[in-house]
Protein backbone atom coordinates (compact mmCIF):
# COMPACT_ATOMS: atom_id res chain seq x y z
CA UNK A 1 0.00 0.00 0.00
CA UNK A 2 0.91 3.62 -0.25
CA UNK A 3 3.17 5.03 2.40
CA UNK A 4 1.38 7.90 4.11
CA UNK A 5 3.37 10.20 6.30
CA UNK A 6 1.77 10.79 9.65
CA UNK A 7 0.50 14.32 10.00
CA UNK A 8 0.55 14.44 13.81
CA UNK A 9 1.48 12.40 16.83
CA UNK A 10 -1.61 11.12 18.62
CA UNK A 11 -0.61 7.68 19.90
CA UNK A 12 -3.75 6.98 21.94
CA UNK A 13 -6.05 7.71 19.02
CA UNK A 14 -3.88 5.72 16.61
CA UNK A 15 -3.82 2.65 18.83
CA UNK A 16 -7.60 2.82 19.30
CA UNK A 17 -8.06 3.11 15.52
CA UNK A 18 -5.73 0.16 14.86
CA UNK A 19 -7.56 -2.02 17.39
CA UNK A 20 -10.93 -0.97 15.97
CA UNK A 21 -9.76 -1.73 12.44
CA UNK A 22 -8.52 -5.18 13.45
CA UNK A 23 -11.87 -5.97 15.06
CA UNK A 24 -13.77 -4.70 12.01
CA UNK A 25 -11.66 -6.68 9.55
CA UNK A 26 -11.93 -9.86 11.64
CA UNK A 27 -15.73 -9.56 11.62
CA UNK A 28 -15.58 -9.00 7.87
CA UNK A 29 -13.57 -12.23 7.52
CA UNK A 30 -16.03 -14.38 9.46
CA UNK A 31 -18.93 -12.86 7.52
CA UNK A 32 -17.34 -13.73 4.17
CA UNK A 33 -16.42 -17.21 5.42
CA UNK A 34 -20.07 -17.82 6.38
CA UNK A 35 -21.00 -17.58 2.67
CA UNK A 36 -18.35 -20.06 1.52
CA UNK A 37 -20.88 -22.88 1.03
CA UNK A 38 -23.83 -20.90 -0.34
CA UNK A 39 -22.88 -17.99 -2.64
CA UNK A 40 -19.98 -17.25 -5.02
CA UNK A 41 -17.18 -15.11 -3.66
CA UNK A 42 -17.45 -12.44 -6.36
CA UNK A 43 -21.15 -11.93 -5.52
CA UNK A 44 -20.46 -11.62 -1.80
CA UNK A 45 -17.65 -9.12 -2.34
CA UNK A 46 -19.72 -7.16 -4.88
CA UNK A 47 -22.60 -6.60 -2.45
CA UNK A 48 -20.18 -5.91 0.38
CA UNK A 49 -18.28 -3.33 -1.65
CA UNK A 50 -21.42 -1.58 -2.90
CA UNK A 51 -22.49 -1.14 0.70
CA UNK A 52 -18.97 -0.27 1.82
CA UNK A 53 -18.58 2.45 -0.81
CA UNK A 54 -22.01 3.89 0.01
CA UNK A 55 -21.18 4.05 3.71
CA UNK A 56 -17.76 5.55 3.02
CA UNK A 57 -19.32 8.36 1.01
CA UNK A 58 -22.24 8.91 3.39
CA UNK A 59 -20.52 8.65 6.78
CA UNK A 60 -16.85 9.42 6.31
CA UNK A 61 -17.19 12.05 3.59
CA UNK A 62 -20.29 14.09 4.43
CA UNK A 63 -20.55 17.22 2.35
CA UNK A 64 -17.78 16.15 -0.01
CA UNK A 65 -18.63 15.88 -3.69
CA UNK A 66 -17.68 12.88 -5.78
CA UNK A 67 -15.20 14.96 -7.73
CA UNK A 68 -13.42 15.97 -4.54
CA UNK A 69 -13.39 12.43 -3.15
CA UNK A 70 -12.00 10.83 -6.30
CA UNK A 71 -9.67 13.67 -7.30
CA UNK A 72 -6.11 12.37 -7.47
CA UNK A 73 -2.86 13.03 -9.26
CA UNK A 74 -2.17 9.30 -9.60
CA UNK A 75 -5.27 7.54 -10.99
CA UNK A 76 -3.27 4.72 -12.57
CA UNK A 77 -1.44 4.12 -9.31
CA UNK A 78 -4.79 3.78 -7.55
CA UNK A 79 -6.00 1.36 -10.25
CA UNK A 80 -2.85 -0.74 -9.92
CA UNK A 81 -3.08 -0.80 -6.15
CA UNK A 82 -6.75 -1.68 -6.28
CA UNK A 83 -6.26 -4.60 -8.67
CA UNK A 84 -3.44 -6.00 -6.55
CA UNK A 85 -5.55 -5.74 -3.40
CA UNK A 86 -8.43 -7.49 -5.19
CA UNK A 87 -6.12 -10.33 -6.23
CA UNK A 88 -4.77 -10.64 -2.69
CA UNK A 89 -8.30 -10.54 -1.26
CA UNK A 90 -9.67 -13.24 -3.51
CA UNK A 91 -6.82 -15.59 -2.68
CA UNK A 92 -7.26 -14.92 1.02
CA UNK A 93 -11.04 -15.37 1.01
CA UNK A 94 -10.84 -18.49 -1.17
CA UNK A 95 -8.55 -19.95 1.47
CA UNK A 96 -11.22 -19.32 4.12
CA UNK A 97 -13.47 -21.87 2.40
CA UNK A 98 -11.05 -24.70 3.16
CA UNK A 99 -8.86 -23.60 6.06
CA UNK A 100 -9.42 -22.73 9.71
CA UNK A 101 -9.75 -18.98 10.20
CA UNK A 102 -6.70 -18.63 12.46
CA UNK A 103 -4.36 -20.59 10.19
CA UNK A 104 -5.48 -18.72 7.08
CA UNK A 105 -4.92 -15.36 8.80
CA UNK A 106 -1.58 -16.42 10.29
CA UNK A 107 -0.14 -17.44 6.92
CA UNK A 108 -1.18 -14.11 5.42
CA UNK A 109 0.40 -12.18 8.28
CA UNK A 110 3.81 -13.27 7.04
CA UNK A 111 3.39 -10.51 4.41
CA UNK A 112 5.29 -7.83 6.43
CA UNK A 113 8.20 -10.26 6.77
CA UNK A 114 8.16 -10.94 3.03
CA UNK A 115 8.22 -7.19 2.40
CA UNK A 116 11.38 -7.00 4.48
CA UNK A 117 13.00 -9.64 2.31
CA UNK A 118 11.74 -8.15 -0.96
CA UNK A 119 12.97 -4.67 0.02
CA UNK A 120 16.46 -6.05 0.64
CA UNK A 121 16.58 -8.04 -2.60
CA UNK A 122 14.67 -5.73 -4.96
CA UNK A 123 15.13 -2.24 -3.49
CA UNK A 124 18.63 -2.92 -2.12
CA UNK A 125 17.63 -1.62 1.31
CA UNK A 126 19.78 -2.61 4.25
CA UNK A 127 18.21 -5.30 6.46
CA UNK A 128 20.20 -6.22 9.55
CA UNK A 129 20.77 -9.71 10.96
CA UNK A 130 18.04 -9.36 13.59
CA UNK A 131 15.34 -8.71 11.01
CA UNK A 132 16.64 -11.51 8.77
CA UNK A 133 16.46 -13.81 11.80
CA UNK A 134 12.88 -12.69 12.48
CA UNK A 135 12.00 -13.37 8.85
CA UNK A 136 13.40 -16.90 9.10
CA UNK A 137 11.48 -17.49 12.34
CA UNK A 138 8.28 -16.34 10.65
CA UNK A 139 8.83 -18.64 7.68
CA UNK A 140 9.43 -21.53 10.07
CA UNK A 141 6.07 -20.67 11.60
CA UNK A 142 4.45 -20.87 8.16
CA UNK A 143 6.04 -24.27 7.55
CA UNK A 144 4.66 -25.55 10.86
CA UNK A 145 1.16 -24.56 9.73
CA UNK A 146 1.51 -25.73 6.13
CA UNK A 147 3.17 -29.07 7.05
CA UNK A 148 4.64 -29.75 3.60
CA UNK A 149 5.32 -33.39 2.76
CA UNK A 150 2.88 -34.74 5.35
CA UNK A 151 -0.60 -36.19 5.07
CA UNK A 152 -1.94 -33.02 6.71
CA UNK A 153 -0.83 -30.85 3.78
CA UNK A 154 -3.56 -29.42 1.53
CA UNK A 155 -3.11 -27.17 -1.49
CA UNK A 156 -5.45 -24.50 -0.06
CA UNK A 157 -2.66 -23.34 2.28
CA UNK A 158 -0.99 -21.90 -0.81
CA UNK A 159 -3.85 -19.40 -1.21
CA UNK A 160 -3.11 -17.20 1.85
CA UNK A 161 0.60 -17.60 1.07
CA UNK A 162 -0.03 -16.30 -2.47
CA UNK A 163 -2.20 -13.54 -1.00
CA UNK A 164 0.67 -12.51 1.27
CA UNK A 165 3.18 -12.62 -1.60
CA UNK A 166 0.93 -10.52 -3.86
CA UNK A 167 0.44 -7.98 -1.11
CA UNK A 168 4.14 -7.91 -0.26
CA UNK A 169 5.07 -7.40 -3.92
CA UNK A 170 2.54 -4.59 -4.21
CA UNK A 171 3.83 -2.88 -1.09
CA UNK A 172 7.44 -3.20 -2.19
CA UNK A 173 6.70 -1.59 -5.56
CA UNK A 174 4.53 1.24 -4.25
CA UNK A 175 6.01 2.03 -0.85
CA UNK A 176 7.87 5.07 -2.18
CA UNK A 177 5.02 6.52 -4.26
CA UNK A 178 3.97 8.87 -1.46
CA UNK A 179 0.48 9.65 -2.72
CA UNK A 180 -0.45 11.60 0.39
CA UNK A 181 -4.13 10.95 -0.25
CA UNK A 182 -6.86 11.21 2.38
CA UNK A 183 -8.12 8.05 4.09
CA UNK A 184 -11.50 8.56 2.40
CA UNK A 185 -9.99 8.72 -1.09
CA UNK A 186 -7.83 5.65 -0.51
CA UNK A 187 -10.79 3.63 0.81
CA UNK A 188 -13.15 4.81 -1.94
CA UNK A 189 -10.81 3.77 -4.74
CA UNK A 190 -10.32 0.31 -3.21
CA UNK A 191 -14.08 -0.23 -2.92
CA UNK A 192 -14.65 1.00 -6.49
CA UNK A 193 -12.07 -1.42 -7.85
CA UNK A 194 -13.75 -4.30 -6.03
CA UNK A 195 -17.09 -3.36 -7.58
CA UNK A 196 -15.73 -3.23 -11.12
CA UNK A 197 -13.79 -6.51 -10.88
CA UNK A 198 -16.59 -8.43 -9.14
CA UNK A 199 -19.19 -7.22 -11.62
CA UNK A 200 -16.95 -8.38 -14.47
CA UNK A 201 -16.50 -11.78 -12.81
CA UNK A 202 -20.27 -12.09 -12.40
CA UNK A 203 -20.74 -11.51 -16.12
CA UNK A 204 -18.02 -13.99 -17.06
CA UNK A 205 -18.52 -16.77 -14.49
CA UNK A 206 -21.94 -16.08 -12.94
CA UNK A 207 -23.50 -18.97 -14.81
CA UNK A 208 -21.40 -21.46 -12.86
CA UNK A 209 -19.77 -22.91 -15.97
CA UNK A 210 -16.48 -23.43 -14.09
CA UNK A 211 -18.04 -24.92 -10.96
CA UNK A 212 -18.46 -28.58 -10.09
CA UNK A 213 -14.88 -29.42 -9.12
CA UNK A 214 -15.88 -30.31 -5.57
CA UNK A 215 -12.96 -28.33 -4.14
CA UNK A 216 -14.21 -25.89 -1.44
CA UNK A 217 -12.00 -22.99 -2.52
CA UNK A 218 -12.65 -23.32 -6.25
CA UNK A 219 -16.37 -23.74 -5.66
CA UNK A 220 -16.42 -20.56 -3.59
CA UNK A 221 -14.81 -18.62 -6.44
CA UNK A 222 -16.76 -20.10 -9.39
CA UNK A 223 -20.12 -21.11 -7.90
CA UNK A 224 -23.14 -19.97 -9.96
CA UNK A 225 -24.73 -16.67 -9.07
CA UNK A 226 -27.82 -17.03 -6.84
CA UNK A 227 -30.13 -14.36 -5.51
CA UNK A 228 -29.37 -13.85 -1.80
CA UNK A 229 -31.87 -14.65 0.92
CA UNK A 230 -33.32 -11.76 2.95
CA UNK A 231 -31.07 -12.59 5.92
CA UNK A 232 -28.03 -12.50 3.64
CA UNK A 233 -28.49 -8.78 3.08
CA UNK A 234 -28.03 -8.18 6.80
CA UNK A 235 -24.68 -9.97 6.60
CA UNK A 236 -23.77 -7.95 3.50
CA UNK A 237 -24.56 -4.80 5.47
CA UNK A 238 -22.38 -5.97 8.36
CA UNK A 239 -19.50 -6.88 6.03
CA UNK A 240 -19.80 -3.60 4.13
CA UNK A 241 -19.84 -1.57 7.33
CA UNK A 242 -16.79 -3.42 8.68
CA UNK A 243 -14.92 -3.07 5.38
CA UNK A 244 -15.62 0.67 5.14
CA UNK A 245 -15.05 1.35 8.84
CA UNK A 246 -11.91 -0.76 9.04
CA UNK A 247 -10.41 0.86 5.96
CA UNK A 248 -11.06 4.33 7.31
CA UNK A 249 -9.79 3.52 10.82
CA UNK A 250 -6.52 1.98 9.68
CA UNK A 251 -5.92 4.93 7.38
CA UNK A 252 -6.46 7.32 10.27
CA UNK A 253 -4.20 5.28 12.55
CA UNK A 254 -1.26 5.63 10.19
CA UNK A 255 -1.96 9.26 9.42
CA UNK A 256 -1.77 10.21 13.11
CA UNK A 257 1.25 8.20 14.30
CA UNK A 258 4.33 6.41 13.08
CA UNK A 259 3.88 2.95 11.64
CA UNK A 260 6.17 1.42 14.25
CA UNK A 261 3.64 2.33 16.93
CA UNK A 262 0.57 1.20 15.02
CA UNK A 263 1.70 -1.99 13.24
CA UNK A 264 2.10 -4.25 16.32
CA UNK A 265 -1.51 -3.62 17.30
CA UNK A 266 -2.71 -4.90 13.92
CA UNK A 267 -1.54 -8.34 15.01
CA UNK A 268 -4.46 -8.50 17.42
CA UNK A 269 -6.28 -9.72 14.30
CA UNK A 270 -4.47 -13.06 14.73
CA UNK A 271 -5.78 -13.39 18.28
CA UNK A 272 -9.28 -12.46 17.13
CA UNK A 273 -9.14 -14.97 14.27
CA UNK A 274 -8.28 -17.73 16.73
CA UNK A 275 -11.10 -16.63 19.02
CA UNK A 276 -13.76 -16.40 16.28
CA UNK A 277 -12.68 -19.71 14.76
CA UNK A 278 -13.15 -21.47 18.09
CA UNK A 279 -16.41 -19.77 19.08
CA UNK A 280 -18.19 -20.02 15.71
CA UNK A 281 -16.73 -23.09 13.97
CA UNK A 282 -15.14 -24.95 16.92
CA UNK A 283 -11.76 -24.69 15.17
CA UNK A 284 -8.88 -25.49 17.50
CA UNK A 285 -5.34 -25.38 16.02
CA UNK A 286 -3.24 -28.42 16.85
CA UNK A 287 -0.11 -27.85 18.92
CA UNK A 288 2.19 -27.61 15.90
CA UNK A 289 -0.05 -25.08 14.13
CA UNK A 290 -0.46 -23.10 17.36
CA UNK A 291 3.33 -22.92 17.65
CA UNK A 292 3.51 -21.71 14.04
CA UNK A 293 0.95 -18.99 14.72
CA UNK A 294 2.91 -17.86 17.79
CA UNK A 295 6.17 -17.69 15.80
CA UNK A 296 4.56 -15.57 13.08
CA UNK A 297 3.04 -13.27 15.69
CA UNK A 298 6.36 -12.86 17.50
CA UNK A 299 8.43 -12.27 14.37
CA UNK A 300 5.96 -9.81 12.86
CA UNK A 301 5.77 -7.68 15.98
CA UNK A 302 9.54 -7.82 16.37
CA UNK A 303 10.12 -6.54 12.82
CA UNK A 304 7.63 -3.70 13.30
CA UNK A 305 9.22 -2.59 16.58
CA UNK A 306 12.76 -3.00 15.26
CA UNK A 307 12.07 -0.88 12.20
CA UNK A 308 10.55 1.81 14.41
CA UNK A 309 13.75 1.83 16.50
CA UNK A 310 15.89 2.12 13.38
CA UNK A 311 13.57 4.63 11.72
CA UNK A 312 13.44 2.24 8.77
CA UNK A 313 10.62 2.19 6.19
CA UNK A 314 7.62 0.49 7.77
CA UNK A 315 7.04 -2.87 6.14
CA UNK A 316 3.98 -3.65 8.21
CA UNK A 317 2.25 -0.42 7.31
CA UNK A 318 -1.38 -0.63 6.20
CA UNK A 319 -1.46 -4.43 6.24
CA UNK A 320 -5.14 -4.58 7.04
CA UNK A 321 -6.04 -2.56 3.94
CA UNK A 322 -6.13 -5.88 2.10
CA UNK A 323 -9.71 -6.32 3.30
Amino acid sequence: MTVITSTSDRPGLSIACALGASLAFSINDITVKSFSTTLPLHEVVLFRSLIGLSLTLAIFAPGMGLVQIFRTRRPFAHAFRGLCVVLSNFAFFAGLAALPLAENAAIFFVAPLMITGFSAIILREYVGPRRWFALIVGLIGVMLIVKPGTAAFQWAVLLPAFSAAAYAGLHTMTRNMGLGESAVTMSAYIQLTFIIVCAAMGLLFGGGQLSGSGDPSLEFVFRAWAWPKPDDFLLFLLAGACSAGGGYLIGQAYRNSAAGLVAPFEYTALILATFWGYVIWAEVPDLISALGIALILFSGVFVAVREAQLNAPATAKRLSARR
